[in-house]
């Protein structure tokens, strides 16, 4: 274990975090530094053929901090996992660099089929409490997901996703910085719709525009009475 990845890792809680009060404090009370150290000794072990000891680590692991990582998942630089208590991520999950992932977050598995079936997160990416990532989709990079979502299909990148089923939100992307902005939680702190909230004041717009045009001819209509009669045949 390089000294370079614990100095980066530091510096990304640091960085990240602002209860992270100095370098001492993250490498001894973080339980996500933890767990991703441990994780790397387990995939070493993993990926070496001594699988059932690369269990062994990973089992410690969960025991001491509260997150399953699966000897097999493939975790890239500067991953944060912020409180991490009930984390979850399967065999074949892949994850870039820079992913910050909440607590009871999961990355799981939809078949019990051999192969791949565990999401890959791109760069970037964050997870927000309790989000459930579900099958072999992507993530792309700079997505964003809500917490408590359940997310079983791909997100396209720079996307932010929320609800159950996951879907997107509409958040202006044009007007944003060029640098993707950190999200608490992966939930946007500004003013936005759910998209089917969305919808349906859209719809209740138009049904009060309807009611109220419905309103002005009940009220224009005695007025026209007279003239309609003068103009009857007689």
């Amino acid at each position: 274990m390089s000294r370079m990845f614990l100095r980066e890792m530091i510096e990304a809680y640091r960085q990240r975090d602002p209860a992270a009060r100095s370098d001492l404090e993250v490498l001894l009370c973080y339980p996500g530094l933890h767990a991703v150290l441990i994780h790397r000794v387990a995939h070493r072990l993993w990926h070496g053929r001594t699988r059932l000891l690369g269990r062994l680590v990973s089992n410690f692991g969960r025991w001491a901090t509260g997150i399953e990582i699966h000897p097999g998942a493939t975790i890239g630089r500067r991953c944060i996992i912020d409180h991490g208590m009930g984390v979850v991520i399967g065999e074949t999950a892949e994850l870039g660099d820079d992913v910050y992932l909440y607590h009871q977050v999961t990355l799981g598995g939809t078949s019990s089929e051999q192969g791949k079936r565990h999401p890959t997160v791109a760069n970037g990416v964050i997870i927000g409490a309790g989000a459930k990532v579900l099958g072999a989709i992507l993530i792309g990079e700079n997505a964003r997901i809500g917490a408590n979502a359940v997310v079983v299909a791909e997100v396209p990148a720079n996307t932010t996703v929320v609800g159950i089923p996951a879907r997107p939100v509409d958040r202006g992307n044009a007007a944003r910085p060029p640098k993707p902005r950190f999200d608490p939680y992966g939930t946007p702190c500004d003013p936005c719709l759910d998209p089917l909230l969305h919808e349906i004041e859209m719809l209740r717009g138009e049904m009060n525009d309807l009611e109220r045009r419905v309103a002005d001819r009940e009220v224009a209509r005695p007025a026209l009475e007279p003239s309609l009669r003068d103009t009857e045949p007689r």
